[in-house]
């Protein structure tokens, strides 16, 4: 066995994390201390211009304001590209669906996609997704603006099962305005023929995947997450689905994030690793 093809059949130790809409790379600050303490290389970057001073961006979010999913994709594409090893990607909302499309395109050794945002393919979506979302789909010219959600939104959103105190603090912290475009590209993604959020649910070579639900989460809940799974099961890939008790969209860092965060791992590190990369022009190297 070659040295390149004896990187993909030992455990991945990097991890790369994806956050999604309405958050930073902040958000993952709990898992990066933690997978770190375990001994593993963390990599945790935001979004394309979002890598700024948090004030800054809620002050002016205009350069984020055309960000769409494509670039999102690339981005982290790139960073992959740059690895030794292919890593396992934790990708929470929409950076779970981000997850996928890179596990599509050959890119991780495993992937784990919490608390996914739709991928083309879902028709029907939960009331309290489209409620959620509303605040930025509402008005057609939000298609190329950075929208911010109020405390009140966000409450609903990705805290319901804190207090509004509780919550409070989690906003002030961790939330600022959201590209509205990757919104409408998903809402609009069953329309179009080369929708960016379409995803090749037989191909056989995908890397494993891992889909989180919390039971109580608002935008994404278990019956889209569970939609998308059996979308996944059209491939002899390995997919599989794990809900959490309680869990609102804010699972990441709600009481009990540790047990999330042992569970995925534990699963991508356990998962088997494909011999070869598929063709999508990512190397690596032992």
């Amino acid at each position: 066995m070659s040295a390149s093809q004896e990187s993909f059949t030992k455990p991945a130790r990097t991890i790369v994390l994806i956050h999604g809409l309405w958050m930073t790379a902040l958000c993952w600050e709990n898992w990066i201390r933690h997978y770190s303490a375990q001994g593993c290389r963390v990599i945790a970057r935001s979004w394309p211009d979002m890598d700024v001073d948090m004030e800054e961006l809620r002050r002016d979010p205009s350069a984020i304001a055309y960000l769409g999913i494509p670039d999102i994709v690339t981005h982290y594409e790139e960073i992959i590209k740059g690895l030794d090893e292919p890593p396992i990607v934790i990708g929470h909302s929409f950076g779970a669906l981000i997850t996928q499309i890179l596990l599509d395109r050959g890119y991780g050794a495993a992937g784990v996609a919490i608390a996914t945002a739709p991928v083309k393919g879902i028709f029907l979506l939960p009331f309290s997704t489209l409620r959620a979302s509303f605040p930025a789909l509402r008005n057609p010219a939000n298609n190329h603006r950075a929208v911010p959600l109020t405390p009140r939104q966000f409450h609903y959103a990705f805290t319901n099962t804190l207090t509004a105190t509780e919550s409070r603090f989690v906003y002030e912290r961790y939330a600022v305005p959201g590209p509205a475009h990757v919104l409408f590209e998903a809402a609009l993604a069953n329309f179009q023929p080369h929708a960016t959020t379409r995803i090749n649910f037989q191909n056989p070579s995908r890397p494993p995947l891992l889909l989180v639900a919390g039971e109580k989460d608002h935008i994404s809940p278990p019956s889209l997450v569970r939609a998308t799974h059996r979308l996944h099961r059209k491939s002899a890939a390995i997919t599989e689905i794990q809900e959490f008790s309680g869990r609102s969209h804010f699972i990441l860092g709600q009481e009990g994030w540790q047990q999330v965060a042992d569970y995925v791992l534990h699963w991508a590190m356990r998962s088997p690793k494909p011999q070869r990369h598929a063709a999508c022009g990512a190397r690596f190297h032992s």
